[in-house]
Protein backbone atom coordinates (compact mmCIF):
# COMPACT_ATOMS: atom_id res chain seq x y z
CA UNK A 1 0.00 0.00 0.00
CA UNK A 2 1.37 3.51 -0.96
CA UNK A 3 1.88 5.95 1.61
CA UNK A 4 -0.81 8.31 0.33
CA UNK A 5 -2.99 5.30 0.93
CA UNK A 6 -2.06 4.48 4.51
CA UNK A 7 -2.72 8.17 5.03
CA UNK A 8 -6.30 8.51 3.53
CA UNK A 9 -7.00 5.49 5.39
CA UNK A 10 -5.60 6.74 8.94
CA UNK A 11 -7.99 9.83 8.46
CA UNK A 12 -10.58 7.23 7.65
CA UNK A 13 -9.99 5.68 10.93
CA UNK A 14 -9.87 9.28 12.89
CA UNK A 15 -12.96 10.27 11.53
CA UNK A 16 -14.93 6.60 12.45
CA UNK A 17 -13.41 7.46 16.17
CA UNK A 18 -14.56 10.62 16.41
CA UNK A 19 -18.22 9.45 15.15
CA UNK A 20 -18.19 6.68 18.13
CA UNK A 21 -16.61 9.14 20.79
CA UNK A 22 -19.43 12.00 19.90
CA UNK A 23 -22.55 8.87 19.86
CA UNK A 24 -20.84 7.33 22.87
CA UNK A 25 -20.77 10.93 24.49
CA UNK A 26 -24.16 12.16 23.20
CA UNK A 27 -26.22 8.82 24.49
CA UNK A 28 -24.15 8.83 27.79
CA UNK A 29 -25.81 12.47 28.46
CA UNK A 30 -29.72 10.58 27.21
CA UNK A 31 -29.02 7.89 29.48
CA UNK A 32 -27.82 10.05 32.55
CA UNK A 33 -30.35 10.84 35.38
CA UNK A 34 -32.10 14.13 35.63
CA UNK A 35 -32.03 15.80 38.71
CA UNK A 36 -33.22 19.18 40.13
CA UNK A 37 -31.90 22.38 41.87
CA UNK A 38 -33.88 25.45 43.81
CA UNK A 39 -31.22 28.39 43.16
CA UNK A 40 -31.16 31.83 44.37
CA UNK A 41 -30.83 33.84 41.47
CA UNK A 42 -29.51 37.38 41.33
CA UNK A 43 -31.95 40.11 39.64
CA UNK A 44 -29.80 42.10 37.19
CA UNK A 45 -32.32 45.22 35.70
CA UNK A 46 -31.32 46.85 32.42
CA UNK A 47 -33.91 50.17 32.53
CA UNK A 48 -34.07 52.72 29.63
CA UNK A 49 -31.93 55.49 29.88
CA UNK A 50 -33.31 57.98 32.52
CA UNK A 51 -35.29 55.56 34.17
CA UNK A 52 -34.31 54.54 37.89
CA UNK A 53 -35.85 51.38 39.76
CA UNK A 54 -37.31 52.30 43.28
CA UNK A 55 -36.72 49.07 46.13
CA UNK A 56 -35.76 46.24 43.32
CA UNK A 57 -35.93 43.03 44.15
CA UNK A 58 -32.90 41.52 44.37
CA UNK A 59 -33.38 37.90 43.91
CA UNK A 60 -35.91 35.15 42.61
CA UNK A 61 -35.79 31.74 43.14
CA UNK A 62 -35.42 29.48 39.85
CA UNK A 63 -35.92 25.70 39.63
CA UNK A 64 -33.66 23.87 37.64
CA UNK A 65 -33.62 20.40 35.95
CA UNK A 66 -30.59 18.85 34.07
CA UNK A 67 -28.17 16.03 34.01
CA UNK A 68 -27.71 14.91 37.73
CA UNK A 69 -23.91 15.67 37.31
CA UNK A 70 -24.64 19.00 36.34
CA UNK A 71 -27.10 20.20 38.84
CA UNK A 72 -24.91 18.69 41.37
CA UNK A 73 -22.33 21.18 41.07
CA UNK A 74 -24.53 23.78 39.60
CA UNK A 75 -22.93 27.29 41.28
CA UNK A 76 -25.65 29.61 42.07
CA UNK A 77 -23.25 32.68 40.76
CA UNK A 78 -23.90 31.09 37.00
CA UNK A 79 -27.43 31.87 36.93
CA UNK A 80 -28.89 35.06 36.60
CA UNK A 81 -32.17 36.58 35.71
CA UNK A 82 -32.35 39.44 33.36
CA UNK A 83 -35.60 41.96 33.14
CA UNK A 84 -35.43 44.63 30.37
CA UNK A 85 -37.19 47.63 31.26
CA UNK A 86 -37.97 49.51 28.04
CA UNK A 87 -40.58 51.96 27.10
CA UNK A 88 -42.22 52.95 30.41
CA UNK A 89 -41.57 56.58 31.81
CA UNK A 90 -42.45 56.25 35.73
CA UNK A 91 -45.20 54.25 37.76
CA UNK A 92 -45.92 51.39 38.39
CA UNK A 93 -45.60 48.11 36.04
CA UNK A 94 -45.25 44.50 36.62
CA UNK A 95 -43.10 42.51 34.99
CA UNK A 96 -43.82 38.58 34.01
CA UNK A 97 -40.84 36.37 34.01
CA UNK A 98 -40.13 33.14 32.10
CA UNK A 99 -37.31 30.93 30.81
CA UNK A 100 -36.23 33.50 28.35
CA UNK A 101 -35.26 35.76 31.40
CA UNK A 102 -33.12 33.10 32.97
CA UNK A 103 -29.43 32.98 31.98
CA UNK A 104 -27.90 29.46 32.76
CA UNK A 105 -25.29 27.24 31.31
CA UNK A 106 -26.52 24.75 28.49
CA UNK A 107 -28.39 21.78 29.09
CA UNK A 108 -30.16 22.77 31.67
CA UNK A 109 -34.26 23.24 31.55
CA UNK A 110 -35.97 26.31 33.90
CA UNK A 111 -38.89 24.47 35.69
CA UNK A 112 -40.02 27.43 37.85
CA UNK A 113 -39.80 31.20 38.76
CA UNK A 114 -40.71 32.26 42.47
CA UNK A 115 -42.00 34.64 41.82
CA UNK A 116 -42.66 34.47 38.77
CA UNK A 117 -44.35 37.99 38.11
CA UNK A 118 -42.63 41.29 39.78
CA UNK A 119 -43.77 44.51 40.30
CA UNK A 120 -41.72 47.72 39.54
CA UNK A 121 -41.77 51.27 40.76
CA UNK A 122 -39.79 53.20 38.41
CA UNK A 123 -38.70 57.16 38.37
CA UNK A 124 -37.16 59.54 36.26
CA UNK A 125 -33.26 60.01 37.16
CA UNK A 126 -32.64 63.44 37.94
CA UNK A 127 -29.73 65.88 38.45
CA UNK A 128 -28.99 68.79 41.08
CA UNK A 129 -26.48 70.49 43.45
CA UNK A 130 -26.63 70.33 47.04
CA UNK A 131 -25.02 71.55 49.78
CA UNK A 132 -22.27 70.03 51.67
CA UNK A 133 -23.08 69.94 55.75
CA UNK A 134 -19.89 68.60 57.32
CA UNK A 135 -20.48 65.40 59.89
CA UNK A 136 -17.79 66.10 63.12
CA UNK A 137 -18.03 64.01 65.78
CA UNK A 138 -15.58 63.54 68.95
CA UNK A 139 -14.33 66.31 71.67
CA UNK A 140 -12.00 68.52 71.42
CA UNK A 141 -8.92 68.89 73.53
CA UNK A 142 -8.16 71.09 76.24
CA UNK A 143 -11.76 72.73 76.39
CA UNK A 144 -11.66 74.09 72.39
CA UNK A 145 -14.68 74.71 70.92
CA UNK A 146 -16.04 73.59 67.06
CA UNK A 147 -16.85 76.67 64.81
CA UNK A 148 -19.00 76.02 61.99
CA UNK A 149 -17.29 73.98 59.40
CA UNK A 150 -16.47 75.31 56.04
CA UNK A 151 -16.71 72.60 53.27
CA UNK A 152 -14.20 73.94 50.02
CA UNK A 153 -16.41 73.48 47.61
CA UNK A 154 -19.67 73.66 49.44
CA UNK A 155 -22.09 72.12 46.64
CA UNK A 156 -21.74 68.59 45.08
CA UNK A 157 -23.75 67.28 42.37
CA UNK A 158 -26.22 64.55 42.68
CA UNK A 159 -28.06 62.18 40.49
CA UNK A 160 -31.24 60.25 41.85
CA UNK A 161 -34.92 59.97 41.78
CA UNK A 162 -36.58 62.55 40.99
CA UNK A 163 -39.05 61.68 43.97
CA UNK A 164 -36.63 61.34 46.52
CA UNK A 165 -34.07 64.28 45.63
CA UNK A 166 -37.50 66.24 46.39
CA UNK A 167 -37.53 65.99 49.90
CA UNK A 168 -33.37 66.55 50.40
CA UNK A 169 -31.68 69.67 50.49
CA UNK A 170 -28.13 69.00 51.81
CA UNK A 171 -25.46 65.84 52.17
CA UNK A 172 -23.17 65.05 54.73
CA UNK A 173 -19.43 63.89 54.63
CA UNK A 174 -17.47 60.94 55.86
CA UNK A 175 -17.01 61.64 59.86
CA UNK A 176 -14.32 64.16 60.77
CA UNK A 177 -12.96 63.44 64.34
CA UNK A 178 -12.55 66.11 66.76
CA UNK A 179 -10.71 63.86 69.20
CA UNK A 180 -7.78 65.50 69.95
CA UNK A 181 -8.08 68.47 68.18
CA UNK A 182 -7.72 72.37 69.99
CA UNK A 183 -6.93 74.47 67.14
CA UNK A 184 -8.49 75.14 63.50
CA UNK A 185 -7.82 72.01 61.23
CA UNK A 186 -8.03 70.90 57.62
CA UNK A 187 -9.57 67.93 56.29
CA UNK A 188 -10.43 66.00 52.70
CA UNK A 189 -13.38 63.92 53.34
CA UNK A 190 -15.52 62.34 51.21
CA UNK A 191 -18.97 63.49 50.32
CA UNK A 192 -21.97 60.25 51.47
CA UNK A 193 -24.93 60.26 49.35
CA UNK A 194 -28.25 60.46 51.92
CA UNK A 195 -29.57 57.59 50.17
CA UNK A 196 -28.67 54.56 47.99
CA UNK A 197 -30.42 55.53 45.47
CA UNK A 198 -28.50 58.64 45.36
CA UNK A 199 -25.19 58.90 43.98
CA UNK A 200 -22.55 61.63 44.30
CA UNK A 201 -21.68 62.57 40.69
CA UNK A 202 -18.99 65.12 41.71
CA UNK A 203 -17.18 66.00 43.51
CA UNK A 204 -16.31 63.07 45.31
CA UNK A 205 -14.68 64.31 47.97
CA UNK A 206 -14.09 67.99 49.69
CA UNK A 207 -11.71 70.02 51.59
CA UNK A 208 -13.25 71.12 54.83
CA UNK A 209 -11.99 73.40 57.78
CA UNK A 210 -13.09 73.37 60.86
CA UNK A 211 -12.01 76.70 63.14
CA UNK A 212 -11.67 76.24 66.60
CA UNK A 213 -11.94 78.53 69.68
CA UNK A 214 -11.15 78.66 73.41
CA UNK A 215 -14.19 79.84 75.30
CA UNK A 216 -14.23 83.40 76.13
CA UNK A 217 -12.20 83.69 73.10
CA UNK A 218 -13.62 85.90 70.06
CA UNK A 219 -10.53 84.84 68.28
CA UNK A 220 -10.09 81.68 66.34
CA UNK A 221 -6.72 80.16 66.30
CA UNK A 222 -5.56 78.53 63.72
CA UNK A 223 -3.02 75.50 63.52
CA UNK A 224 0.24 76.29 62.79
CA UNK A 225 1.60 74.06 59.88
Amino acid sequence: MSQRGASLWALRLLAILAALAVWFSSSFVKREKTSEKLIDATVTYNPTRGIIILDPLQTVKVRLRGPDRQIRTLAPHVIDVVIEVIGQATGTMDVQLDESNVLRPAGLEVVAIEPNSIPLRLDREKSQMLKVSPRLVGEPAAGAEPLSPIAHPDMVQVAGPESLLAGITAVTTSPISLDGHALTFKQTVSVVPPNPLIRIVEPLVVNVEIPMRFPGSDAEHPETP
